[in-house]
């Protein structure tokens, strides 16, 4: 379960992002609704999607987090926040 929810944050985090401290509540474990899209061809829930926004501002504390980056690719992110209409920052 750990790992599924550390793939997710990373994937979003690959997606772009804003530093982390202009962020209100990072918690990348509030990405596990996001565990399905992250690790398969599935589409993202609209719960998922709704974390995604929520946790946009956190990306790139996420990318930087060398535990996290291991479990998700920057291209299953880009597809996951494309898909949730998330326009992703660069760090």
């Amino acid at each position: 379960m750990m790992k599924i929810c550390c793939v997710i944050v990373l994937v979003l985090v690959l997606m772009g992002q804003v530093p982390s401290s202009v962020a209100a509540n990072c918690n990348y474990m509030e990405l596990v609704v996001c565990a399905g899209a992250v690790t398969s061809p599935q589409p993202p829930s609209s719960d998922c999607c709704a974390k995604v926004k929520e946790q946009k501002t956190c990306f790139c504390g996420y990318l930087r987090n060398p535990t996290l980056r291991q479990y998700v690719t920057p291209q299953d992110a880009q597809r996951v926040a494309k898909q949730c209409g998330v326009a992703l920052p660069n760090c």
